[in-house]
């Protein structure tokens, strides 16, 4: 059986209209017509069945048939910052973030952070993040925000129970991975790394100096990494 495709709305409402780059996608790549099944998706965690009924030159309208609560959706909450890397990097870790069901995800420049953000790139991280979440069939698609410094991204962490930070030059971890329980705030860094200065900063906002294994990793990976074990530990991957 062919799988029904999902569909991001500003809103979902008995009569609902795709638009923009959805519209696009279902009218011109999967050409969908009157008559075809949907599931229509607005960031509430909600999933609603839906039927094609008029396709028009600049959106399609559906009637929504049922609703239910989404089951793919983390019952823990996991936010993750990372510094913003080179190339399609941060792209890669977007993606699989999103996959790993976190519910945020930050993006910041820190001190040896080489690379940059800007508008473009941000809504490019976004759409990334929708299209991960259609992929592995969540109904809510994380938010990624950009903060332009270490602090105001450490900051923003504030209501998580857990605050960790990934640091390649501590000897050990401050708290254990394995006994983690509650709401988790993870930071990686970007491909330099952080200094002392930032890893003291972390400290006196609240977060634990956090190693992971003896092998240096590259930052792709520790973020990856990293948002598994979140996930695992507090029950996530079960």
């Amino acid at each position: 059986m062919a799988t029904i495709r999902r569909f991001f709305v500003e809103k979902a409402e008995e009569e609902t209209r795709l638009t923009g780059d959805e519209y696009s996608h279902a009218k011109n790549v999967l050409r969908l017509k009157e008559g075809d099944e949907l599931i229509l998706l607005d960031g509430s965690g909600k999933e609603y069945d839906a039927i094609v009924r008029k396709v028009d030159k600049k959106e399609m309208v559906c009637s929504i048939l049922r609703s239910r609560l989404s089951e793919k959706e983390s019952k823990t909450p996991i936010k993750l910052l990372i510094g913003a890397l080179k190339g399609d990097k941060t792209e890669l870790v977007v993606q699989k973030a999103v996959e790993l069901g976190v519910a945020e995800i930050g993006v910041f420049s820190s001190r040896f952070c080489s690379a940059y953000m800007n508008d473009n790139k941000l809504e490019r991280l976004n759409k990334v993040s929708k299209e991960a979440a259609k992929q592995c069939l969540r109904a809510v698609a994380p938010k990624v925000t950009y903060y332009p410094s270490l602090r105001e991204a450490l900051e923003s962490c504030k209501e998580y129970k857990n605050k960790l930070f990934a640091c390649e030059f501590a000897e050990k971890s401050d708290v254990s991975l394995h006994t983690l329980s509650g709401s988790c705030a993870l930071a990686v860094g970007s491909e330099g790394g952080f200094s002392q200065e930032e890893f003291l900063l972390a400290k006196e906002i609240g977060f634990a100096g956090i190693s992971l294994g003896k092998r240096i990793l590259r930052a792709e990976t520790a973020a990856i990494v990293f948002c598994g074990i979140a996930a695992f530990v507090t029950g996530e991957l079960e």
